[in-house]
């Protein structure tokens, strides 16, 4: 046989095996805030309200547009007539069109808030998403760990079982227990998938690409920043929002009085003076239109403006104390997990490894029952589980008071 068959063969088989597709989106805890504010598409549509507000405020506080009348009569035999044309203009008598401004410039501002609160909620979002799947990694690369420990242990009793001086029934058990974490690890790999299918949306994928996300989770460490919910979007678009009701209020108190108008016209009347002939004579003057506000004063709009500043107002103060709350139980949470996941590291982890290797090395000397040993890495491997779970949960509830605190 050539030396070269093997070497064919083996260019043969991977040219015939499929390709692992690379990656073609790349994230991480830290990046993935960027990654939604460059291409999540419900930011992107979100953003167009800035645009919408933009389009009020150019509008609002505009004169109305001037007015051309015109007006043609005779009498039956067409010997007498007047034609007249005039041009008037409504001019407001109170501030209104400076208050419309006003209002729209207020609620432009609010426009970019909530469009800041729309990203902030989107990227709260996607890094639970990140860190759900960072602990389904480690929890899997633990169970990997447990597995190949497992392994040879069953490796150890099946050689034993085969000399006869071991049970063959230990061995099965043994073997048992390892196929029993590789199914887990397939659940595992299942859930990781229904995440990544959550996760895509929010990053702005298409069909078909890839994602990947990297890093790992941090140990958990407390910050000491305090809730300050002026540096919330949606406190900040809540506060824009009671001065825009302020600021309407005064704009319907402008609105009791109706515009005035004022106009130029001109006419040219030809009337018959019997028995002297025609006359022909032209008229330049000024009209003004004065309203009354005698029977609508816009009382019910005004109650219902004020109705509403008051509405705003206590709106941005229970969001206020919501935002404090929020952030509060996040830390109190934080706090509970961390003080778990330190008992498990520096107490029971250490007791499990060590009754877990006495019980190996006791059976292994054969003075104790298979049973121990596999008690013992079970309950060791349901403490390393519970610490990554409390891991997890912290790292959920800090990305949650981060989220509250409205970190970027």
């Amino acid at each position: 046989m050539s030396k070269f068959y093997p070497l064919a063969v083996l260019a043969l088989a991977g040219m015939t095996l499929p390709l692992r597709a690379e990656p073609n989106v790349i994230v991480s805890l830290a990046s993935v805030g960027d990654r939604i504010r460059a291409q999540n598409p419900d930011l992107a549509a979100a953003r167009l309200r800035i645009q919408e507000a933009v389009g009020r405020m150019n509008q609002s506080g505009r004169l109305a547009n001037p007015e051309l009348a015109t007006s043609l009569e005779h009498n039956p035999r067409f010997r007498e007539g007047r034609f007249e044309v005039g041009l008037s203009q409504r001019f407001p008598v109170t501030g209104r069109l400076q208050l419309e401004k006003n209002v729209s410039l207020t609620e432009l501002k609010a426009s970019g808030a909530e469009v800041r609160e729309v990203e902030r909620q989107l990227t709260g979002q996607a890094r639970e998403a990140v860190v759900k799947i960072l602990a389904n990694r480690q929890r899997r690369a633990l169970l990997r760990e447990q597995s190949g420990v497992s392994g040879e242990f069953a490796k150890f009793l099946s050689e034993i079982a085969a000399k006869g001086e071991g049970s063959p029934l230990d061995a099965g058990q043994a073997k048992l227990e390892a196929a029993s974490l590789t199914l887990e690890m397939r659940q595992l790999d299942a859930g990781e998938a229904a995440i990544v299918g959550e996760l895509k949306p929010l990053l702005g994928m298409r069909s078909g690409e890839v994602l990947s996300v990297g890093g790992t989770l941090p140990e958990a460490t407390l910050s000491g920043t305090a809730a300050d919910p002026s540096r919330r979007p949606d406190f900040q678009a809540a506060k824009l929002a009671a001065l825009a009701a302020k600021q309407g209020v005064a704009l319907e108190q402008a609105r009791r009085f109706d515009d005035v108008e004022g106009g130029l016209f001109a006419a040219a009347e030809r009337t018959e003076d019997a028995p002297n002939g025609y006359d022909n004579e032209a008229i330049v003057g000024l009209r003004f239109k004065i309203p009354l506000p005698l029977r609508n004063k816009n009382e019910g709009a005004i109650q219902e403006a004020e109705a509403r500043q008051q509405r705003k107002e206590m709106e941005a103060v229970a969001l206020s104390r919501n935002i404090h709350l929020e952030a509060d139980a996040a830390r109190n949470e934080m706090q509970e997990w961390a003080k778990m996941i330190a008992e498990i590291n520096d107490t029971l982890l250490p007791l499990a490894d060590e009754q877990s290797a006495f019980a190996e090395t006791t059976y292994r000397n054969g003075q104790g029952e298979i049973q121990s040993v596999l008690r013992s890495r079970e309950k060791r491997l349901q403490l390393a589980a519970a610490r990554l779970d409390a891991l997890r949960e912290f790292h959920l509830a800090r990305v949650r008071h981060e989220t509250a605190l409205g970190k970027p």
